[in-house]
């Protein structure tokens, strides 16, 4: 068994054999999209079990991460090559493509980015990509929608996306100046990366890399395209309490969560084989390392109810703890969360619509409204001493944008806590102003109908023989008639100005009606 936090390893084959933590290899298997068969699923989780891994964890990129010893890798990886599954060790060369695929239909219920949309293009795919690639829909905030290198958003216009560059190793984002098709997001995303990496120079690791000079070498001409007509909105983030047996339509879906990130692979296997006989075809692994499972049907619910049962797995957890994220295989950043979590649960804190990441690795990338960082003051070599904390914020507290300030630097561990929690108020008095500001908004809108009603209630005058309208608020200047002037007033002589018809042709009636005839 694995002691958490420790460096140790007992090996599950021998229960006297120490082994050091460098002598185990992580194994990644993408599941692109964040979609897997459970069937897939589970002859996974059978090779794992003969190489003695006995928990596996899922990835930020939706992938499952599993530890492996040394002396189980050559059972693991052959019974993998035997199932035809692709997988890396100890390396993530082909990062695997995140999707919104798991908020379709219950966590994002609007638009036209449909369960089958993603399937196609992640079909169109083909070879596993070098960068990485994000396909997302715009109206959910569940899942991050710029943590990729080609990042695929979708517009409001049936089967077009948005498109943004984050150059690899930078913060720099380039938003592109036109829409592109469904059928052409998969060839395009490979044209891309192909120019990157062929002129990695300008484009890779370079925080000065120009879009309009990738925007300039791509072959336009080959896609279907179209002139985006606004740059594109980013949805307010507000994540859903993604845990739990929910109700959507009129079946159920079901979120899991363990707070240590490790999933038993007894637990995942029973789990494979209770969606195989209630025909379920597919599940789902999150950006927020947990799982959802779809189409649930009524009748089934007790069966999933005894699932979680029989294995003791909670799915209740507080969201003070479900909004946090942390990186992959990271130990230090789950002891760091578990002392967060708890001064926030101690002071009763409110943490709704707030992401908070930990990121205790130079080049990895976490999506967060509140960022705490960890550095050290002091480096020799490869040794690192004396750990501080910054804690950074998004822009707006959007964790869609890019960190835009410092709240507190170089803060010690012991505190750490406080610091955060003001940072999280400081999110907490903004949200209140985006309250304030959408209910102006909608104030003004709402004043705004009432004012055009009134408006089209309004009586004018008007011509019977040609239409031509005399409204009082605008007068007939060219006639010397000021504005104000009622109708009633003017002269019996007063003819239209366009057929000369006479006073006693124009009939009084509303705005709304002229605007019918």
């Amino acid at each position: 068994m694995r002691r958490n936090g420790g460096l140790m390893v007992v090996h599950p084959a021998g229960p006297k054999k120490i082994l050091n933590m460098k002598d185990y290899s992580i194994i990644k298997i993408n599941f692109p999209g964040g979609i897997i068969s459970p069937g897939n699923l589970y002859n996974i989780l059978v090779a794992a079990g003969k190489a003695s891994v006995q928990q596996v964890r899922f990835g930020l990129r939706q992938q499952l991460l599993a530890e492996v010893a040394a002396p189980d890798m050559p059972v693991f990886t052959a019974e993998l090559a035997s199932l035809g599954i692709h997988y890396e060790t100890d390396a993530d060369k082909y990062p695997n493509i995140l999707s919104s695929y798991p908020a379709a239909a219950i966590l994002s219920t609007h638009g036209w980015l449909t369960e089958g949309i993603y399937k196609d293009v992640l079909d169109m795919m083909g070879t596993p990509p070098i960068l990485k690639i994000n396909l997302c829909d715009a109206n959910q905030s569940f899942t991050p929608l710029l943590t990729g290198n080609i990042n695929w958003v979708s517009s409001p216009q049936p089967h077009f996306w948005h498109l943004f560059i984050r150059f690899p190793k930078t913060n720099t984002v380039y938003e592109w100046r036109d829409l592109i098709y469904t059928n052409d997001v998969a060839r395009m995303s490979k044209h891309i990366e192909e120019l990157i990496l062929q002129c990695a120079a300008l484009f890779y690791d370079n925080p000065d890399a120009s879009g309009d000079d990738l925007y300039n070498m791509v072959q336009r001409e080959n896609y279907i395209s179209k002139q985006a007509e606004k740059p594109v909105a980013m949805p307010v983030f507000n994540l859903p309490y993604y845990e739990g047996l929910n109700r959507y339509y009129d079946k159920y879906w079901l979120g899991i969560y363990r707070r240590d990130e490790l999933y038993d692979t007894e637990f995942l296997k029973a789990l494979c084989i209770l969606c195989l006989e209630t025909r379920i075809g597919l599940l789902c692994a999150t950006p927020w390392k947990s799982l959802i499972i779809k189409n649930i049907e009524e009748k089934d619910r007790i069966l999933w109810n005894n699932l979680l049962t029989k294995f003791q797995v909670n799915v209740r957890h507080a969201a003070n703890e479900l909004n946090f994220q942390v990186e992959d295989n990271c130990n230090e950043g789950l002891a760091l969360k578990r002392l967060l979590v708890k001064h926030l649960n101690d002071n009763d804190t409110r943490t709704s619509g707030i992401c908070i990441g930990i990121k205790t690795r130079s080049k990895s990338e976490i999506f967060s409204s509140i960022l705490v960082k960890r550095r050290a003051l002091l480096k020799i070599g490869r040794l690192e001493l004396f750990y501080v904390y910054d804690i950074l914020c998004a822009h707006d507290f959007n964790p869609n944008e890019r960190t835009a300030m410092a709240f507190s630097k170089g803060n010690p561990k012991a505190l750490l806590p406080e610091q955060l929690r003001r940072a999280i108020l400081a999110a907490c008095n903004q949200q209140g102003k985006n309250i304030n500001l959408a209910e102006k908004r909608a104030a003004a809108k709402k004043q705004k109908t009432i004012t055009d009603k009134v408006n089209r209630q309004r009586t004018v005058h008007q011509c019977m023989h040609c239409l031509t309208v005399y409204d009082e608020a605008f007068g007939e200047p060219d006639n010397n008639i000021l504005p104000g002037t009622a109708f009633n007033t003017i002269a019996e002589s007063y003819q239209c100005p366009l057929c000369e018809a006479e006073k006693s042709n124009f009939k009084e009636i509303t705005v709304e009606e002229t605007a019918i005839a």
